[in-house]
């Protein structure tokens, strides 16, 4: 049973080649969405391939799976994939991707539940911040100002999801500047941003030495920022959506010579005041659909001597 190797080497040939490709495409910046949903198809495909091998190499190293694997394919369909006919290396090979995709649950709940506390602990901290007056209700207005000396805004999510804003904001943020940073806020809450970047940050972590999982981790931190930012200039302008920024980082120290804890925010100012010409909605449409037909691949690979024995 050779599919399980060739499922292997097309997983490491994508997770090799894929991000290079995207890398010096020149569209990314330019359709940020089109580039997440790349991004995440090319994922997607490394994964399919670990989960097909894995279940292909348990068929061939035990019965009972192959008899659950197997059931409803005629005989000629079983025998085209020799299962039985390999070595000790399936039973490990299985094994191995199983015990890879237990690790990879185990990250992606544990980086659940670290957002899950850091919410609660910042709602915590709001209510101390901001108490509810006499006669006020909870989640009552989609605005909170707590009181600070450094310009914030961030979304807080829950059940009454609200942007947070500070006082030191509010005194630097004119005319529509605030709405702006409330549409780039309800941008990465509509689109559930925070979903991707959860299962980036736990690939990312579970397996520190794959390198297309610590750069899907960076391109989603970097494209959901470039996606919010659309989302806000296209409702409020460019200008307004750039002057924002800088209103907000400017005291951060992003645009001196050593921007390094946050080098992305005077590349996010640059975009939106000479922006690049968006792509073509036909461009738009063929870039989606081919990126949509590379999970398909390993499909593909598996099915191939089912299809051949079925004539």
């Amino acid at each position: 049973m050779m599919v399980p190797a060739v499922l292997l080497l097309l997983g490491a040939l994508t997770a090799v080649t894929a991000p290079r490709l995207i890398a010096r495409a020149d569209w990314p910046d330019r359709e940020p969405v089109v580039a997440l949903w790349a991004w995440q198809c090319v994922v997607a495909a490394v994964l399919l391939c670990c989960a097909l091998s894995m279940t292909l190499s348990a068929a061939a190293a035990w019965q009972a799976v192959r008899g659950h694997v197997f059931a409803p394919a005629p005989r000629s369909v079983v025998e085209a994939y020799a299962p039985g006919t390999t070595g000790p290396w399936a039973a490990a090979t299985a094994v191995a991707l199983a015990c890879g995709g237990l690790w990879s649950g185990a990250m992606l709940v544990r980086e659940v539940l670290r957002s899950r506390a850091g919410r609660r602990s910042r709602h915590a901290e709001l209510r101390l911040r901001a108490p509810l007056l006499p006669g006020e209700e909870s989640g009552s207005g989609r605005l909170l100002v707590v009181e600070a000396e450094r310009p914030e805004a961030w979304w807080l999510a829950g059940a009454t999801p609200r942007l947070v804003v500070t006082t030191a904001a509010l005194r630097r943020l004119k005319g529509r500047q605030l709405d702006a940073v409330l549409a780039h806020e309800q941008g990465h809450a509509q689109a559930r941003h925070d979903w991707l970047l959860h299962c980036s940050t736990a690939l990312a972590t579970g397996f520190p030495q794959v390198p297309v999982f610590a750069a899907f981790r960076d391109e989603m931190h970097r494209l959901v920022e470039l996606a919010a930012d659309d989302v806000a200039s296209r409702r409020f302008g460019r200008l307004t959506t750039a002057l924002a920024l800088v209103e907000l980082n400017e005291d951060r120290g992003v645009f001196g010579p050593s921007p390094a804890p946050q080098a992305h925010v005077p590349l996010r100012v640059d975009r939106l005041l000479a922006p690049a010409g968006r792509l073509t909605a036909a461009r738009r449409m063929r870039l989606t659909a081919a990126a949509s037909l590379v999970p398909v691949i390993p499909v593909l690979v598996t099915l191939a001597p089912a299809l051949r024995a079925l004539g």
